[in-house]
């Protein structure tokens, strides 16, 4: 059996229990932590000081009456509007109120606590100007499990999501608490916890930047990232159901290709079919085989890639600050730099091509699934039930992965691309990445349920070559289905054991089986 690679294993959101900010830079991980699995959000020492000193700064600059985009003057076209010091809390309210019209469903409670998260760690990078006690209201939200009521449609970057956000901190709006839909006052309330006012710059800093866009893309890219390594998994199962020969996985022929990528994922299909009585039966079966089963190595590589990629832009953005202006220390005073910080094009391009890599990865699982199903090609019985004509076995969930595959296909036109000018055109172009990070996000959920069908029917396929075994790896994977899904003999409603296998993938247990067998695997 090949030896496991040794590599450094990153723990798994679940395992985080608390994030500390201002101790360095954030993971993916951190944010999933949080905003999925409730870890608790608290700040260093030095994240407090940073936010204090910002804070005098805005309040020095206030005093003096500098003219200061957002603080002293109107917000947009309105930059040249100038507004008194004495009506400067108003101004951070009206900004609230007047942005928080976002439509739609709600967002996705995991969508609300990442980006409250985030608004965390832009704004206390110490860029800002707001005070401690407004991040200490956000992080105290997060850390009693209330989560805002903020509509997803109709943003063109941010913005809006994020103010029906703040509104609860104000005491308005609405939010969940203990499962319960309330006025944001009354949330507040049942949780012990106060209202606040909104000072000189803290509406706008609430509302500006990559917030949104870059939690729902880091949210994105960890599922993605999981699909992908679960693919693999799948593909694997797949090739060893059909009779595949693993001789396209052959060290130097992917070699000759000069991706990493490639080379590292042929070695894990290999990895995975090590010990596989049924892939050593057949591996001499076929010359070759189908695409979808021989070019695993170069689809699934490319789209490992493109999400490293993706991960280094994204990754970037949730340590850098987005906000406008920005307030500047110098020696013994400072400066507020306007500009567009909180432009979302790095996080949104990212978020596209996220969307084509995934859509390739689902292209080739619902061909395997075909495949499997597709006793014209499988060699196996129709549609993997052992009477058919009475049973329809699993003929339609390769409908549903069909289906799916073309929704993706819809979603996966890059959004980035577009623009509709606003604001009087003095904001005459937009980034449209709050739409590609949404459509990544959606793509993301809609990819585990195509490979969830996936896995169900290759665990199906393998109960066919009985008495040969699969390897250990994909045993432990058959296993863990099988505990909730038992064999398909006649039919029966199949919902439930899509559902089920798709948890399983969206909580990463079918990645943990395998890499308990064959160690890491990589991107």
């Amino acid at each position: 059996m090949t030896t496991p690679i040794v590599t450094p294993v990153r723990p798994h959101p679940k395992e985080i229990k608390q994030v500390t900010l201002g101790s360095g830079d954030i993971t993916v991980q951190d944010l999933v932590a949080v905003a999925r699995y409730g870890a608790k959000v608290s700040f260093s020492q030095a994240y407090c000081d940073r936010v204090n000193q910002s804070r005098g700064l805005i309040e020095k600059f206030l005093e003096e009456n500098r003219l200061i985009y957002g603080v002293t003057t109107g917000f947009g076209s309105n930059v040249t509007k100038v507004v008194s010091p004495e009506d400067a809390e108003t101004l951070q309210r009206n900004i609230i109120y007047s942005h928080a019209v976002s439509v739609g469903e709600p967002l996705e409670h995991e969508i609300v606590r990442a980006t409250q998260f985030m608004i965390l760690l832009v704004l206390g990078q110490g860029f800002s100007g707001v005070r401690l006690e407004v991040l200490k209201a956000i992080a105290s939200l997060l850390n009693h499990h209330i989560v805002p009521f903020a509509p997803g449609d109709g943003s063109v970057g941010y913005l809006s999501p994020e103010a029906h956000m703040a509104l609860v901190l104000m005491g308005e709006g609405s939010a969940w608490y203990q499962g319960q839909l309330l006025s944001g006052r009354d949330a507040l309330a049942k949780a012990g916890l106060q209202p606040i006012n909104l000072s000189c710059k803290e509406g706008l800093a609430l509302i500006t930047g990559t917030t949104s866009v870059t939690a729902i893309a880091a949210l994105a890219l960890y599922n993605a990232t999981q699909a992908v390594k679960t693919a693999d998994i799948a593909g694997a199962m797949s090739l060893e159901a059909l009779k595949g020969t693993i001789k396209a996985f052959d060290s130097r022929l992917n070699a000759l290709k000069k991706h990493s990528e490639q080379v590292q994922t042929a070695e894990t299909l290999l990895r995975i079919l090590s010990g596989s009585e049924i892939a050593d039966t057949y591996k001499d079966y076929r010359l070759q085989d189908a695409l979808s089963l021989r070019c695993i190595p170069q689809v699934h590589g490319a789209v490992k890639k493109a999400l490293k990629d993706a991960e280094k832009n994204i990754v970037n953005e949730m340590n850098s600050v987005s906000d406008n202006p920005i307030v500047y220390p110098l020696d013994d005073d400072g400066i507020a730099l306007m500009g567009g910080n909180f432009d979302g094009t790095y996080v949104g391009m990212s978020a596209d091509a996220m969307c084509v890599a995934m859509a390739n990865l689902a292209k080739m699982s619902e061909r395997r699934i075909d495949r499997l199903v597709n006793y014209h090609v499988s060699e196996l019985p129709d549609f993997l039930v052992v009477n058919p004509g009475l049973n329809n076995g699993y003929m339609i969930p390769q409908y549903t992965a069909a289906g799916l595959f073309a929704e993706i296909q819809a979603l996966s036109h890059p959004a980035t691309i577009n623009n509709i000018p606003t604001c009087a055109i003095q904001e005459d172009v937009v980034s449209f990445a709050y739409n590609a990070a949404r459509k990544a996000y959606q793509i993301s959920t809609k990819l585990e349920h195509i490979l969830a069908i996936e896995l169900m029917t290759a665990a199906q396929a393998l109960d066919f070559h009985h008495p040969l075994k699969p390897s250990p790896a994909t045993g432990e994977v058959y296993r863990i289905i099988r505990k909730q899904v038992p064999m398909l003999t006649e039919d029966r409603l199949l919902y439930p054991d899509m559902c089920n296998i798709h948890q399983l993938i969206h909580e990463g247990e079918v990645v943990k089986v395998v890499e308990e067998v064959i160690g890491h695997i990589i991107l």
